[in-house]
């Protein structure tokens, strides 16, 4: 599914206004079924998840916070739903042996830093996670999902939108109204710069929660590549125009771009035009690293991907909450 463009305006539209009964309901059982109880085996459960519908920078957060934690000694493993994969799990990412039609495309970059769990029933991922040796699971998304109890809630949200129009799926992109959300949650990661992410900060401050502030930076060494070329990009991510302002910003000579929704698997067709048009204009095909794992899935695609740059980005954070950060996780062991 693409999200809506109304549901990004600050000012609420005709549509955002006629939709907003149906998302004051569905708002308001999301966050009555926030407060059921979840199930805890003793370990510190750090949940990475967003306020808001569509990606905003979760998966290189838990990458993040995965490699940080396991250089301080400790064995994080990493759980999650498996969004857009068919095996309902539990089951430990095998990157050799799954495709992600199977377990889903974050997973399997999920797994190349930390055991990776997909679990529909994620008590049961979480059991199993443990009974594997894991001292901390991270939860990449299953912030509103109550079944399990998070020792340290983490919300991430894209600072060039924020919440959007500030209502509630389908009137806008809320999982469940901010303040229920902010009052669960111990922490706000604000990724990138805008007004919509400083206000959500001030919000989050108002709450009582730490504000971490952070950017998303393309490898050094694939921008390289770019710089001066005429490039083709597409994207099946929660916000393409993300990506594609990013390759525009490298020195890139021009960028002719192609979204898809989130998760998107790509089929014969779509890849048989991004083939034809990258040859009829000389163009270079750019994607992402969550696109290039769903390319893997066909042959066709395979040979798309062969031809094409990935341009891989990692979480930076600023210093002051780089100890912020630091300082929240080791509390988790301490009281643990």
């Amino acid at each position: 599914m693409r999200a809506p463009s109304f549901w990004w305006q600050p000012e609420r539209s005709l549509a955002a206004h006629l939709l907003s009964p149906l998302g004051s309901l569905v708002g308001g059982v999301a966050a009555r079924r926030m407060r059921q109880p979840g199930v805890s085996l003793g370990v510190p459960v750090i949940c990475i998840g967003n306020p808001t519908v569509g990606g905003a920078g979760k998966t290189p957060t838990a990458l993040y916070l995965a490699r940080r934690i396991a250089r301080k000694g400790h064995r994080p493993s990493i759980l999650t739903r498996g969004y857009g994969g068919r095996i309902e799990g539990p089951v430990q990412v095998d990157p050799v042996r799954h495709r992600a039609l199977e377990v889903g495309d974050e997973p399997l970059l999920l797994a190349t830093v930390a055991p990776t769990y997909v679990a529909r029933d994620r008590p049961h991922g979480l059991a199993m996670a443990v009974a594997d040796g894991a001292d901390v699971v991270l939860m990449d998304d299953g912030f509103q999902n109550p079944s399990v109890q998070k020792t340290l809630s983490i919300l991430v949200v894209d600072a060039a939108v924020g919440i959007g129009n500030g209502l509630c799926v389908p009137a806008g992109p809320l999982r469940a109204p901010l303040a229920p959300q902010l009052a669960r949650a111990q922490a706000l990661l604000v990724v990138g710069q805008g007004e919509a992410g400083a206000e959500v900060a001030r919000l989050a401050r108002a709450a009582g929660l730490a504000v971490l502030t952070g950017r998303l930076a393309p490898n050094a060494a694939v921008m390289a590549r770019l710089i001066g070329r005429r490039v083709l990009a597409f994207a099946g991510i929660g916000r393409p125009e993300k990506f594609f302002a990013t390759l525009r910003g490298l020195g890139v000579a021009s960028v002719v771009t192609r979204a898809f929704p989130d998760h998107h698997p790509f089929n014969a067709s779509d890849i048989a035009a991004l083939v034809e048009r990258a040859a009829a204009d000389d163009l270079m095909p750019v994607t992402t690293e969550k696109d290039a794992v769903r390319l893997t899935a066909t042959p066709e695609g395979r040979d798309l991907l062969r031809a094409s740059v990935v341009l891989p980005v990692q979480l930076v954070l600023e210093e002051e909450s780089v100890v912020a950060l630091d300082r929240l996780v080791a509390r988790q062991f301490v009281d643990g």
